[in-house]
């Protein structure tokens, strides 16, 4: 799990891939993903969409922050992963990728060439915590959503708002 990464929802996004995850057979690995609009597909991992199972599909390919214009499809990898350990090994030794990182999804792309790797679209609202903007957005949504917050903060941002 990405820490920058929330997803609002019950049941959370990991409890989704974990009942997923146990409908594919061993030595499998799965992905969560979202859908962004064709235009921002450049800012993310994104995956190629095999054959589908409702909302789970085989990966027939993946790719770290494709240039405008080549994406594979509009499904963004989302910061869930439930991958097998094998996984290190390919870190241990990866090459820096987009951004100059060391890019997990690159060493997804290495894992794919000996296991497979589904994706499923979870249910839920995600929240990119990596800006300041995304964090704020985030503890808003959570706020709102918890009864005993609600009212109150409804209320302060309101003030804030007439400003």
């Amino acid at each position: 799990m990405l820490p920058d990464e929330l997803v609002l929802n019950t049941p959370g996004c990991l409890k989704q891939m974990i009942e997923t995850a146990a409908t594919l057979g061993d030595k499998s690995n799965l992905l969560a993903v979202e859908a962004v609009p064709d235009h921002l597909t450049h800012q993310y991992g994104i995956c190629g969409v095999g054959k589908r199972n409702g909302k789970m599909f085989e990966v027939d390919g993946m790719v770290e922050k494709p240039p405008k214009g080549t994406a594979p499809s509009n499904l963004s990898i989302t910061g869930r992963y439930i991958l097998q350990p094998e996984i290190f090994k390919i870190l241990e030794t990866q090459e820096r990728g987009a951004g100059g990182e060391i890019q997990l999804t690159d060493a997804m792309i290495g894992l794919a060439k000996s296991q497979k790797f589904y994706g499923v679209e979870f249910e839920g609202e995600r929240h990119d915590c990596g800006s300041k903007a995304g964090f704020l957005r985030a503890n808003i949504a959570y706020g709102l959503k918890r009864p005993e917050l609600r009212d109150g903060l409804m209320a302060e941002m309101k003030k804030y708002l007439e400003q």
